[in-house]
């Protein structure tokens, strides 16, 4: 259980932080009570209480910011809630629910079978090395999708690893004047490739790559990363800020190479 569910208090600040930061410096703490259910007394109260533990700063009268510090400890606790959404969603729930995976071998209905990640997709086999393993729902032939509930242990699930590969716009060159070869070598590392732009899917195009996605790359290699699947963003230099900003709003890793010949 993390920190903050603790007690109830910890998780009001949490919320009012949230609302200032909203709405900073024009704070209105009847709005606040409204939308996080309690008294505007009670706002006011918590309010003195965050200034006082230095996360946030009055500017006067009904107008507050919040400082540097309450930012890392609301990021902070953040992070912690979504790693136990995470555990909920993963392991407690798990519990309960049917997964979907692809059969490795003909099986039968109440089987006992063993679950491991290939290629960002679910895989179960009546035999295995992996702590995951589970009971199916139904019989299955080898290549079919088959239900697996009674989930316990973890799946192995490889870090992903993201390259976003920047090339130049066309007027500054485009595939003309992309490094093709060191393309093709990062392209051939991984195995989940997007294309953001024309530019980056000419360039893909001339070392005999057809990318897997084209729109919708941000989310799509963030979902392939959660998956433990690798990949490789070609994109056009201009779009390369906003999937940063994207993946390290995720908390992924990743390494930027900038494919500009000259």
């Amino acid at each position: 259980m993390i920190k903050l569910l603790h007690s109830k208090s910890g998780i009001t600040k949490f919320q009012i932080l949230i609302e200032i930061a909203a709405h900073q410096p024009n704070v209105r703490q009847k709005e606040i009570a409204e939308k996080i259910g309690i008294t505007p007394q009670a706002v006011s109260e918590y309010i003195k209480e965050l200034v006082n533990e230095g996360f946030i700063e009055s500017k006067g009268r009904v107008r507050y910011r919040i400082t540097k510090t309450g930012v890392e400890w609301v990021l902070e606790n953040a992070a912690e809630m979504k790693k136990y959404a995470q555990f909920v969603m993963g392991d407690i729930i798990s519990h309960v629910s049917t997964w979907t995976a692809i059969a490795e071998k003909d099986l039968s209905k109440g089987e006992t079978v063993y679950l491991n990640m290939k290629n960002g997709l679910l895989y179960v086999s009546p035999n295995g090395n992996t702590d995951a393993r589970g009971v199916t729902i139904s019989d299955a032939k080898a290549g079919e999708d088959v239900g697996v509930t009674e989930l316990v242990g973890l799946i192995n699930l490889e870090t992903a690893s993201i390259s976003i590969c920047k090339v130049p716009r066309v007027e500054r060159g485009g595939s003309r004047n992309t490094d093709l070869k060191r393309l093709k070598m990062l392209s051939e590392s991984k195995p989940y490739i997007a294309s953001v732009g024309v530019e980056a899917l000419i360039s893909l195009k001339k070392i005999g790559i057809k990318p897997d996605v084209m729109f919708g790359a941000r989310e799509a290699v963030i979902e392939a990363a959660y998956h433990g699947l690798s990949s490789v963003v070609v994109s056009i230099d201009e779009e390369v800020p906003a999937i940063l900003s994207r993946l390290e709003s995720e908390n992924l890793e990743y390494e930027l190479v900038d494919l500009t010949l000259q």
